[in-house]
């Protein structure tokens, strides 16, 4: 089966080159964008650096740029990208040189989940079906898989997590070391992926396999620990980025300076139960309903692998973890990018539940039932790639229409890394706080321009309604991305006191 899974491993190569080509031709939202504009940096030797800001968390006390990056999210992603652009951008220019490192992170996404369904019992035959529905991802992860951003990798490290662990979990100390790297790599791609290593605690409080979960969680600890450093290292309280990420109740608040949404009990619970609903849907979708029976079947026929077992207790800690503690991040996105890791290895445990479930029909009624499984799970990749054109590439083309209606120099808008990008501008993030605050952003950072967006912070609609405002007056308009100039001798300029 060696030639089979090499020939559709290309063929699902190919499949990525193509949804590059025509659907994902530029990052398409904050964190790609984000990835990639430190990527660059960091492939022309300037480190994990940012010249702009896309959150006040990565410049605390309002420093000037650049300033460090990656204090929100991790950098495995944007390593890799740099690579890309560091050898192949004068051919193929920033942007795809950084897609090209991504596509050959995901080429080998099949293979892992051929190699993951064999190890857990499954045909070569029911493993090529794993390799073929991890390759092409569905609606949900069709387009993810050359996107810039850790989904691709997030998948690979992952899945190899769990072949490793097999053996780990059979008492081989090396794979125990190896599993921990997986583990380390998983968090510098995913902070989360830092929970992968509770599967390897498990594995040290038992006699047999105490040395292999000893070597795993050390070598995982060390890699943790050494990023940790780094962040402790940098300027500002890293308790901000906790409580931003965790005591909020309004996403909004995550981009102020000074948040302004009251905090309770009750609505400490009710975001979270409700991003635990919103959670449980989208991991539902991103099984394409129709894989949840055979997913199923396929833990409970092996559950009494080591592997499963972790895979399923990992797959619900981080589903609790992500709605308890990251609520308001995880229904924007963040629960979503998690499942990725387990997305592979899901597909082979479809493989193996799906085997059982056929073994009770003819030959013929299996070969109609698997191949109209492929052709359904491709038709959704198609829809997915339709649905991400119209989601991103529409924004992007109205935001590039606007460009010469912004006057030089730096400039404010609501997602600046992705206007960084766009503009090859600096630009910082326009405060939730309101237009006064981003007045006096404008001031200290001689920004010449505020750009706001139909999407934009709640405490900017009466200024994009068009009331008069004593901090900016809109200069332009270009399909309802409005442009406003400030008043520079603003006297009413007041920032908190803890960032003056």
């Amino acid at each position: 089966m060696t030639r089979a899974l090499v020939l559709l491993s290309l063929a699902l190569v190919v499949f990525r080159i193509l949804s590059a080509a025509f659907v994902v031709t530029q990052p398409g939202f904050t964190d790609a964008y984000y990835y990639v504009d430190v990527a660059r940096r960091l492939a022309h030797g300037e480190g994990l650096t940012a010249d702009f800001i896309w959150n006040f968390l990565e410049a605390p006390r309002l420093e000037a740029l650049p300033v460090p990056s990656h204090r929100f999210w991790m950098p495995l992603a944007t390593v890799v990208q740099a690579v890309g652009i560091a050898g192949l951008e004068p051919v193929l220019g920033t942007f795809r040189s950084a897609q090209a490192a991504i596509i050959a992170v995901a080429a080998f996404v099949p293979a892992a989940a051929y190699v993951s369904a064999r190890s857990i019992g499954a045909s070569s035959r029911g493993a090529l079906v794993a390799a073929a529905l991890a390759g092409l991802g569905g609606f949900t992860f069709a387009p993810a898989w050359v996107t810039l951003d850790s989904f691709a990798i997030a998948a690979l490290v992952g899945t190899l997590f769990f072949v490793a662990f097999r053996r780990a979990a059979a008492g081989d100390v090396r794979a125990g070391a190896i599993a921990g790297a997986l583990v380390g790599l998983l968090f510098l791609a995913r902070a989360e992926g830092a929970l992968f290593g509770v599967a390897l605690l498990v594995l040290a409080l038992r006699p047999s396999t105490r040395a292999a979960g000893v070597a795993g969680s050390g070598v995982a600890l060390a890699i943790g620990l050494v990023w940790l450093a780094r962040g402790l290292a940098l300027p500002g309280s890293p308790a901000i980025a906790l409580v931003k990420g965790v005591l909020l109740v309004r996403y909004e608040d995550f981009f102020a300076l000074t948040p302004s949404g009251t905090v309770d009990v009750v609505s400490l619970i009710g975001v979270r139960l409700s991003a635990l609903w919103s959670d449980l849907i989208v991991a539902l979708a991103a099984l394409l309903l129709f894989l949840a029976a055979p997913l199923w079947l396929g833990l409970r026929g092996g559950w009494r692998l080591p592997a499963v077992r972790a895979f399923a207790g990992l797959a619900l800690l981080i589903y609790v973890a992500e709605g308890v503690v990251w609520p308001l991040h995880a229904t924007r996105g963040s629960y979503f990018h998690s499942l990725a890791a387990f997305y592979p290895f899901g597909m082979a445990l479809v493989a193996l539940g799906g085997e059982t479930w056929l073994a009770r029909l003819d030959l013929t009624a299996r070969r109609i039932a698997t191949f109209g499984t492929l052709l359904a799970v491709l038709a959704l990749a198609v829809f997915g790639l339709s649905n991400w054109d119209s989601s991103f590439n529409e924004g992007y083309r109205a935001r590039v229409a606007a460009l010469d209606a912004i006057p030089p120099g730096p400039f404010l808008a609501i997602d600046a890394a992705a206007w960084r990008w766009i503009s090859g501008r600096t630009v910082l993030i326009a405060p939730a706080d309101g237009p006064e605050t981003a007045a006096c952003l404008a001031i200290r950072y001689r920004a010449q321009s505020l750009v706001l967006e139909p999407a934009h912070f709640s405490a900017y609609q009466s200024l994009y309604d068009g009331a008069g405002s004593s901090w900016f007056g809109q200069s332009a308009e270009r399909g309802g991305i409005r442009v406003y100039t400030p008043f520079m001798e603003n006297p009413g300029c007041r920032l908190p006191d803890e960032v003056r």
